[in-house]
């Protein structure tokens, strides 16, 4: 398969990452009859750019679609895309499998990514797993505690110090030089990787809207490409309306969307509690609003408030999120969907990551001699 770039349409043979006009690359679409088999790697065996190694997979994808109460509220039929079951507890060890097959398969010794949570806990895991070094660049201000899950897996993390912002385009150079394949949050095998949510949600059901939290907008693409090629192949018959969802205290691609502008703008002083979705500069925010144009499709930012307070309805389910999950739930408030459509929100990673930004309900203490008072509400 060759590599397009989804803004100025420039393709290319050769493995590369972004386009010469600075935009990321992504696979040309698959349209076709899809091998079925047992994971969705199988299942969807055709529309992978490369073959998945699978005897190295951790068991990522195929995570549960779950029917949430919280639906009721707003009078849609609400279905949640459980990501925080994967090997890392989120969505990004799809991409980083298939981008370690790729490595592996292109005789790399070390793989590296630019992140200080989901992804950077990925890429250390799978590098484990498929026997290759790991180095993992992370921000000054990442704290010992957060690293620990990350250095866990035997990657090396390298604290830089310096403009963080310009550390993704800076990784890919230095990397190519030194032969360090660079699995950033937009790099097109993630892209890849991240369809298999749109293939599983459509076995399931068809669904009327997909609220899909956005940070630099790898997983809106592969989530879009992955509904579109399905479209292609004739296997659905209609697309889902997909719906961006950001936080209003880091929201460029809403902001550019809203104000119609035809690329993003950094977003200044960005300041949220979703901080798994906070870039303020995303590598792929103009392919997303691109799509979100194209397709008349919607961006809705949502406040910390709205967030937390999602967080803990999605609690009440059984369903531990970090903020940046809750997104989704938490824009259903502002959006005025038909009356018994089929939405799908996207949870993205586990609250078990981030349990400093829960607001955890009261801890009482109790005597054991007045236990049986206590656990009558005495």
């Amino acid at each position: 398969m060759r590599l397009r770039c989804p803004v100025c349409g420039k393709t290319y043979d050769e493995p590369v990452q972004r386009c010469e006009c600075g935009e990321p690359v992504e696979f040309e679409p698959f349209s076709g009859e899809p091998y079925i088999g047992k994971t969705v790697w199988e299942r969807f065996w055709d529309f992978w750019p490369i073959e998945p190694v699978l005897e190295l997979s951790l068991g990522e994808g195929d995570t549960p679609l779950v029917r949430s109460k919280l639906g009721d509220e707003f009078g849609v039929r609400l279905y949640l895309k459980n990501e925080t079951v994967n090997p890392t507890w989120s969505f990004k060890d799809r991409g980083t499998f298939l981008a370690l097959s790729h490595a592996l398969k292109a005789s790399y010794k070390a793989v590296g990514t630019v992140s200080t949570g989901n992804m950077a806990a990925s890429v250390s895991a799978y590098a484990s797993r498929f026997g290759l070094r790991a180095k993992i660049l992370v921000s000054q201000s990442a704290s010992d505690e957060k690293l620990k899950a990350v250095s866990v897996y035997g990657g090396e993390v390298i604290r830089v110090l310096g403009d963080y912002g310009r550390l993704y385009f800076e990784s890919l150079a230095i990397g190519e030089k030194l032969g360090i394949y660079f699995i950033n949050s937009d790099n097109p095998f993630r892209i890849e990787g991240y369809k298999g949510i749109a293939f599983e949600i459509a076995e399931e059901i068809s669904p009327d809207y997909v609220l899909i939290p956005t940070s630099s907008g790898g997983l809106f693409r592969g989530i879009a490409k992955g509904f579109i090629e399905l479209k292609e192949s004739e296997l659905i018959d209609e697309l889902p309306t997909l719906i961006a969802v950001q936080a209003e205290g880091c929201s460029p691609i809403c902001t550019a969307f809203r104000e119609g502008k035809a690329r993003i703008e950094r977003f200044k002083r960005p300041k949220t509690i979703a901080k798994a979705i906070a870039n303020p500069y995303p590598p792929s925010g103009n392919a997303v609003l691109k799509l979100l144009r194209e397709f008349g499709w919607k961006c809705v930012s949502v406040s910390d408030e709205e967030i937390l307070e999602a967080q803990r309805k999605l609690a009440g389910e059984g369903l531990f999120v970090q903020p940046a999950s809750a997104t989704g739930v938490a824009a259903l408030r502002k959006l005025e969907l038909p009356e018994g459509a089929r939405v799908v929100s996207i949870l993205t990673g586990s609250g078990l990551k981030t349990p400093g930004d829960v607001q955890a309900g009261k801890i009482k203490e109790c005597p054991l001699g007045r236990l049986e008072g206590c656990l009558k509400g005495a």
